[in-house]
């Protein structure tokens, strides 16, 4: 059979390039650290703080900095100025160090000897450019599992390392995990709705799950595969033994996402890609979400570079950002459904989103479901995704103190998420 997952493709193998897009968060460093210098020009001149939480901040620095000024003179009259220069040349080579600092973690991890050797899993089906991979070999009369993960992202954060893989640990336990490996969305991929996806791949997955093992699966669906999980259910739930829904949004107006406010400035874009067929690129999907957190880069390459290059918490560090920067596209139909549709309009929080002409409604889903939620979450904020606890009939909700990646890929991924996460699914595997 057909395999994949090998370390062929690794960023390490064909040169790296990220963090992507790497022009944005140089950019975003520099203006943060520019803001600085220009605030302490403003603070030198007199001018009030801009923000009045900071008053007390620049009362307390103005205070520091005429003390250092006497003590610097002594008996003699101190000069405030000097003070003030002393300090505005202490903040530009704090600029200076912290981009260096930058540039050379970026450097660090680009020729990181790190590359993902994981043991290549068949493939059991495949139409287009979309596969089901077969994790479950050594296990072919467990009960099935499929795995539905985001078509943004490759679907190996699901089996990161040896030793971070949710798909693993499932094996170890006894069920037969397959997962969908959506790839590249190729010319024809390019065109397609969420309705091709749904009704159309992921259908097909689910007959090929049914149609190898003999039983139905239980489904589980991570981030946006949560949505396309319940969409699904929506439509073949007598085809399913149970469903967990792991950091997926559906109320989309929750937490006043800052993508939002950006749709309008995009709106031509993707009704442009969506009406030729054309896909949305890496780089500005990850733009986007980028505003979530405009420093999260810059401040998570800052501690990568204090880290010892060849220890175990870097190489887990570049293991996860090479998988961050092997992002795929999307096709430009999903992508103006997905950002205006559950971004602009909330769509599914509404019950407006339909999938081949039906409504996805959780109050119409029956089957046994698991909604594990990460209180740290900042692409899924908490508010977007535990109005499933109540919607979904049989529901569980399950918060972890975890982030959205860290539910999958941290040390603390299988005591928090996988272990209750099996207990709860082998209520449902016979």
């Amino acid at each position: 059979m057909a395999t994949t997952g090998t370390a062929t493709d690794s960023p390490a193998r064909q040169g790296r390039l990220g963090p992507r897009p790497l022009p944005l968060y140089l950019t975003t460093a520099m203006l943060n650290w520019s803001g600085s210098r220009l605030a302490s020009e403003s603070l030198r001149n007199g001018l009030p703080a801009w923000n009045h939480a900071l008053e007390s901040v620049q009362r307390d620095l103005e205070r520091q900095l005429k003390d250092s000024g006497e003590e610097t003179a002594g008996s003699a009259a101190p000069d405030e100025g000097d003070a003030w220069r002393d300090f505005v040349a202490a903040v530009d080579r704090a600029i200076l160090e912290r981009s260096q600092d930058l540039l050379d973690a970026i450097l660090i991890y680009r020729k990181h000897p790190y590359k993902r050797e994981t043991e290549p899993a068949p493939v059991a089906w495949r139409a287009g450019t979309t596969s089901l991979l077969d994790y479950g070999t050594r296990n072919l009369d467990g009960p099935p599992v499929l795995v539905i993960p985001s078509l943004i992202n490759r679907f190996y954060i699901l089996d990161l390392k040896s030793d971070r893989s949710l798909l693993r640990d499932l094996e170890a336990r006894g069920y037969r995990p397959f997962v969908i490996d959506w790839g590249r969305p190729g010319p024809e991929e390019a065109r397609y709705h969420l309705t091709d996806y749904v009704a159309g791949r992921l259908e097909a997955c689910l007959d090929a799950v049914r149609a190898i093992t003999g039983q139905p699966p239980l489904v589980l669906g991570y981030c946006m595969g949560g949505l396309l999980a319940l969409a699904l259910a929506a439509r073949r739930q007598s085809d399913m033994r149970a469903l967990g829904l792991l950091a997926t949004p559906w109320d989309f107006s929750a937490g006043s996402p800052p993508v939002a406010a950006f749709l309008p400035l995009i709106r031509p874009l993707l009704m442009l890609a969506s009406d030729q067929g054309k896909v949305i690129g890496t780089d500005l999907l990850q733009a986007l979400f980028h505003m979530l957190d405009p420093m999260l880069v810059i401040k998570k390459f800052l501690r990568f570079g204090e880290l010892e290059a060849d220890g175990a918490a870097a190489e887990d560090f570049v293991a996860l950002e090479d998988w961050l920067n092997d992002g795929v596209p999307l096709a430009g139909p999903v992508a103006a459904e997905a950002l205006l549709g559950w971004y602009g309009e909330n769509q599914p929080g509404r019950l407006l989103w339909k999938v081949a002409g039906r409504t996805v409604d959780p109050g119409q889903i029956s089957l046994p479901a698991k909604v594990i939620i990460p209180s740290r979450d900042k692409i899924v904020p908490p508010p977007s995704a535990e109005p499933l606890g109540t919607l979904l009939p049989h529901a569980e909700t399950l918060h972890v103190p975890l982030g959205h990646v860290g539910m999958m890929a941290s040390t603390n991924a299988k005591k928090a998420v996988w272990e209750p996460l099996g207990a709860w699914m082998e209520e449902y595997a016979q």
